[in-house]
Order: structure tokens, then C-alpha cells, then sequence
């Protein structure tokens, strides 16, 4: 049964986000002082001062809790930019996560999903320029293995057509391994996902709803900190 998941997956996500063949704009958010993400590091407000990709964390403050996560950025620089960036601009704040499949993950990153009315377009959105061409980011698959816990970014048809969408994996999910470029992991609230999983409560029955939830879980706000050694 799994497999068939797998399968509508596999439809969905590069059918689904074909549709617009981009996805979002960049994003600010407020960076605020969070608790360590890992026994060793501890948080710090991100200053103005030029970005160090290896040492920021972002945190996805979602409508079921908080789910901390960090960067592989010595395995895909141009992926944790792209989405940093957009975190930093707020872009991700508000959005929905439009597709659940239990078992398997969580997507999300849609910029459509901010406006109900666009209903009918949620999974195709992404990053665009202000004449509305398609922005998007080089393919940059890696030996990192799509585990559970796993962030990985969508994308179409075209290797290369990633833009803002990611998802965030559930369970080993090895077949996607070297298909979709792995640019992080969650290393703080995957019960948070699998609340996210379980609340959305999505239908999985229709193959073209590619896990459509019945009840939308939000990112509230994405904030970025950076991680410092312990003194």
C-alpha cells in the first residue's frame, strides 16, 4: 500500500508543481532567541551583520508547534540560500502545508496557499521576479539519503525547475534518493511533523489530490538563528 503512495507521490509532486513550473518571492522574518537546537550549540539572534549559511537554523513556528531545523550547506549551498533568503523575507510566513501523505511526508512552500481564494491553485506556486518569470534553483543532488526527518526540495519534470516548495519526510524514503536535491533536516520537533501529518487528516484516496489535507496546518512564522558553539 505504501508503494501506491509512493507512486501518487511521485505524480503529484512533479505533475502538481509542473502546473506552474516555478514556484515564490523571497521573505523577512524576525529573528528571536530559541532554546539549543542541539546538546552542543546554542541560538543567538541572526544580526545584520553578512549570513553564515553553515550556522543559521531556521524554525518553522507552525499552527501544531515549533520544528527547528538545519542546513547541509556544504551539500547544496544554492538550495539553503535560496531558501534562507526567502525565509529572511517572509515569504514562507502564512503559507500552508497543501500536501500530506501519512507514511511518507509533508509539503509545503506554496505561495498561493496564503490566499484562499486560490484554492484551486495550491501545490503549483512558487517563486517568481516582479514581472512574474519564474525563478528557480539548479538541481544539486547529493549523497544524503532521504531519511526520516529529511528536508528536500520539490520540483517539476525538469531537474532544475526547484523553486520554494520543499517537503519534509516522515519515514526512510530511499527511492528519492539522487532525484530531489536534500538540503537540510528537522534536529528539533519531528513529533511536530507527525502531529502535522496526523491533524491535516488528508484525503489519500484520490490520486489526483496528491494527499490534499482536510484541514490545512499553517507555517506561522519562519525565524532564523544562529547557532554558536557553547562557551
Amino acid at each position: 500500500m505504501l508503494a501506491n503512495r509512493h507512486v501518487r507521490f511521485g505524480f503529484a509532486l512533479l505533475l502538481g508543481v509542473a502546473v506552474a513550473g516555478a514556484f515564490a518571492a523571497p521573505a523577512e522574518g524576525a529573528a528571536a532567541q530559541q532554546k539549543k537546537a542541539a546538546p552542543s550549540k546554542k541560538e543567538k539572534k541572526v544580526s545584520s551583520k553578512p549570513r553564515d549559511y553553515a550556522k543559521t537554523l531556521a524554525v518553522l513556528k507552525t499552527s501544531q508547534g515549533d520544528v527547528t531545523v538545519r542546513f547541509f550547506v556544504d551539500k547544496a549551498p544554492g538550495h539553503v540560500k535560496n531558501f534562507v533568503d526567502l525565509a529572511a523575507a517572509g515569504f514562507y510566513d502564512g503559507t500552508l502545508f497543501h500536501r500530506v501523505i501519512p507514511g511518507f511526508m509533508v509539503q509545503g512552500g506554496d505561495p498561493y496557499t496564503k490566499d484562499p481564494s486560490k484554492d484551486a491553485l495550491f501545490g503549483t506556486g512558487g517563486n517568481t521576479d516582479k514581472a512574474g518569470k519564474p525563478l528557480n534553483v539548479k538541481a544539486e543532488f547529493n549523497d544524503v539519503s532521504h531519511k526520516r526527518g529529511v528536508l528536500s526540495m520539490a520540483r517539476a519534470s525538469d531537474p532544475d525547475s526547484a523553486s520554494s516548495q520543499f517537503f519534509i519526510v516522515v519515514k526512510d524514503s530511499p527511492f528519492l534518493d539522487r532525484q530531489y536535491t536534500v538540503f537540510g533536516e528537522v534536529v528539533k520537533g519531528i513529533e511536530i511533523v507527525d502531529r502535522i501529518v496526523s491533524e491535516s487528516n488528508a484525503d489519500t484516496t484520490d490520486p489526483r489530490s496528491g494527499g490534499r489535507p482536510r484541514a490545512f496546518q499553517k507555517i506561522v512564522k519562519v525565524e532564523l538563528v544562529e547557532q554558536t558553539p557553547e562557551k
